[in-house]
């Protein structure tokens, strides 16, 4: 963690670019909720940065998101309706600016990543990584020796004593080894440090009927309900939706006793979208009770 909000928030869009192009590597797809969730998890929130603001938002959180626009400018991450993306230029700055301090001096300054850097092809390989490999390979491997059995020469007296012994160990009940296995440890603590979740979360607005529902803006219906991600710590849902314009709100607990609008404010505005048709995904995280389109 920085020293401070600017620091932190370098270290949260260093965070984002490293996140993407870990997904470029595994192939694993990621909208843009959870990849600042991610971010956030790595880089977690210091008191002043955790404060709710006037609309229920974290204040490190909108901090983030308006930060983002400094990748777009640079060319180091594009913002489509389908999700954010790292461009090549984005995937040569993760390696030519490695840590948090030049990455951010670059960023600020409006610095482009030196022409002689490669795009890399795999993820770069941590110093201390390196060098343990190193180690490995130049340690010599040990061998060892097989015990050696001395014969043993035994006066008669003790041979007899030693047959006894024997005997009796033979006669003796051996024990049954248990069978019942030790009680499992406690699991490893989470990366991710949970926050309490409602029992539900659903998208109610003017096209609930689309998604099967019996009516709009009714949060108590089933085709109305978000998923929950418990790794990333986001609801989501993703809906086929003819082109159009489309107002709703995110309703807690399949009532509006609780509902969050635009910004994460609740009881707030609408939320709007503008589609221009086919899939679309819709993030909700309750720690900014604000949503993310992907």
């Amino acid at each position: 963690m920085g020293a401070n909000t600017a620091e932190n928030t370098n270290l949260r869009l260093k965070a984002v670019l490293d996140i993407l192009a870990e997904s470029v590597w595994s192939g694993a797809t990621l909208n843009a909720g959870e990849v600042l969730a991610e971010a956030i998890v790595r880089v977690p929130f210091n008191d002043h940065e955790a404060e709710l603001l006037s609309g229920g938002i974290p204040r490190g959180h909108k901090t983030l998101t308006s930060a983002s626009a400094k990748l777009v400018k640079a060319g180091w991450l594009v913002k489509g309706r389908s999700g954010w993306t790292i461009p090549e230029d984005g995937l040569r700055a993760t390696v030519a600016f490695p840590d948090a301090a030049a990455f951010g001096a670059a960023l600020d300054a409006g610095t482009p990543v030196p022409a002689d850097v490669a795009v890399p092809t795999a993820p770069p390989v941590k110093p201390q990584a390196k060098k343990a490999a190193a180690a490995k390979k130049a340690a010599p491997a040990k061998k060892t020796a097989e015990p050696k059995v001395a014969a043993a020469k035994v006066s008669a007296p003790r041979a007899k004593a030693a047959t006894a012994k024997a005997s009796a160990a033979a006669a003796a009940p051996v024990a049954k080894k248990s069978t019942r296995k030790a009680p499992a440890k406690a699991a490893a603590a989470s990366a991710v440090e949970t926050l309490p979740q409602p029992d539900a979360v659903a998208i109610a607005g003017d096209f609930n009927k689309i998604l099967g529902a019996a009516e709009d803006w009714a949060p108590q219906y089933d085709e109305a309900q978000m998923e929950f991600n418990p790794v990333v710590q986001v609801w989501t849902l993703t809906a086929e939706l003819p082109a159009g314009f489309y107002t709703y709100k995110i309703a807690l607990n399949r009532s509006w006793d609780e509902n969050y609008g635009a910004f994460g404010a609740r009881d707030g505005a609408n939320h709007e979208l503008n589609h221009d048709g086919g899939p679309v995904t819709i993030t909700y995280s309750h720690a900014t009770r604000d949503i993310v389109i992907g």
